[in-house]
C-alpha cells in the first residue's frame, strides 16, 4: 500500500515525487520510459529558472536523482487501467502487476499529434520524424521540412539548421503562434524559409522520403516540394487511453482539475501536460506536480 502512486515520470511526476516524499508519504512513480519524459528529447532547455542552459537528458537525470534521494520508488511499467472508486485506488500495469495507493497523481503527459496524411506512417523513421534532437544529425547537408507554427516547430526548426542545408517551415495559417523570441530567431536565420497558408496533403518517397505534396489553404492550389525529411509539430494528444470513458476527461481527452490539481473524484489528482491547461512547459509541469503532491498529502491526512 502506497500513500501516493504517481503515473508518469516526466517533470510533473518527478516534482510531485519530491514534494510527496518530503511530506513523509510512501511514494512510487510508474514510468514506461526514461526519467524525464519529453525532456529526454529536448537538446537545449533555456527557460527553466536556475539554468541559463541545460540539455534535457541532464535535467531529467537531476530531477530523477532528486526524487529518489528523498525515497521515491521507481517502477518501470506501463499503466493498463486504474480503478478510482473507493478509498483504495488500484493501478493495473501491463503484464498483470498491481499497485494500490490512497491517492493517485496522473502525470502521463502527451504525445505528438499525427498529421494523418498518406505516407506519414509508412515513412516514419525513414524521413518522417517528431523529434529533431533525436534525428537531426541524420539530415546533415540535406533539405528538410518542418510542419507547424508553434513553439516546438520553431525551436526544433532552428535546431535543425545546425545540420540541414535548409529548413522550410510550412504553416497552415498566415502567422505563427510561437513566442516572439522564437519567431525572431527563425526569421533571422538565413537557413530557414517559410511557406504560409499551406498544408501537407501527402508524403511521397521510395523507401525514404523524397517530397511532400502541398495545398494552399486559401486558393486550393497544389504543388510539390522536394525534401529529404519531414519533421512534424502540430500539437499533442494526451496519454489517457487507460482512462478512456472516465468522467475526469474532457472532450479532447485531457484531465480536468481545479486549482489544487484535484479532479472530481476524491483522491485522484493530475499534473502537467495531461491537464486541460493553457501552457505546457517544464516549469508549469513541475509547479503542477508540487501542488498535486501537497493536495494529495492533505487528502491522505483526512483518511487517518
Amino acid at each position: 500500500m502506497y500513500d501516493v502512486v504517481i503515473l508518469g515520470g516526466g517533470p510533473s511526476g518527478l516534482a510531485a515525487g519530491v514534494y510527496a516524499a518530503r511530506s513523509n508519504l510512501r511514494t512510487v512513480i510508474v514510468e514506461k520510459g526514461l526519467p524525464g519524459g519529453q525532456m529526454q528529447n529536448t537538446l537545449e532547455v533555456e527557460n527553466y529558472p536556475g539554468f541559463l542552459e541545460i540539455i534535457g537528458p541532464e535535467l531529467s537525470e537531476k530531477m530523477h536523482q532528486h526524487a529518489t534521494h528523498f525515497g521515491v520508488e521507481w517502477q518501470q511499467g506501463e499503466v493498463e487501467s486504474v480503478d478510482m472508486d473507493g478509498l483504495e485506488k488500484t493501478v493495473h500495469l501491463v503484464g498483470g502487476e498491481i499497485l494500490v495507493g490512497k491517492a493517485i497523481i496522473i502525470a502521463t503527459g502527451a504525445q505528438p499529434r499525427y498529421l494523418g496524411v498518406p505516407g506519414e506512417r509508412e515513412f516514419s523513421g525513414r524521413g518522417v520524424s517528431y523529434c529533431a534532437t533525436c534525428d537531426g544529425a541524420f539530415f546533415r547537408n540535406k533539405k528538410v521540412v518542418v510542419v507547424g507554427g508553434g513553439d516546438s516547430a520553431l525551436e526544433e526548426g532552428t535546431f535543425l539548421t545546425k545540420f540541414a542545408a535548409s529548413v522550410t517551415i510550412i504553416h497552415r495559417r498566415g502567422e505563427l503562434r510561437a513566442q516572439p523570441i522564437l519567431q525572431d530567431r527563425a526569421f533571422n536565420n538565413e537557413k530557414i524559409d517559410f511557406i504560409w497558408n499551406t498544408q501537407v496533403t501527402d508524403i511521397v518517397g521510395d523507401g525514404v522520403v523524397k517530397s511532400v505534396k502541398l495545398a494552399n489553404t486559401e486558393t486550393g492550389e497544389e504543388s510539390t516540394l522536394d525534401t529529404d525529411g519531414v519533421f512534424i509539430y502540430v500539437g499533442f494528444l494526451p496519454n489517457t487511453e487507460y482512462l478512456k470513458g472516465s468522467s475526469i476527461l474532457n472532450n479532447e481527452g485531457y484531465v480536468v482539475t481545479d486549482g489544487k490539481m484535484a479532479t472530481e473524484i476524491p483522491g485522484i489528482f493530475a499534473a502537467g501536460d495531461i491537464r486541460d491547461t493553457p501552457l505546457r512547459q517544464i516549469i508549469t509541469a513541475t509547479s503542477d506536480g508540487a501542488i498535486a503532491a501537497m493536495s494529495a498529502y492533505h487528502y491522505t491526512e483526512t483518511l487517518d
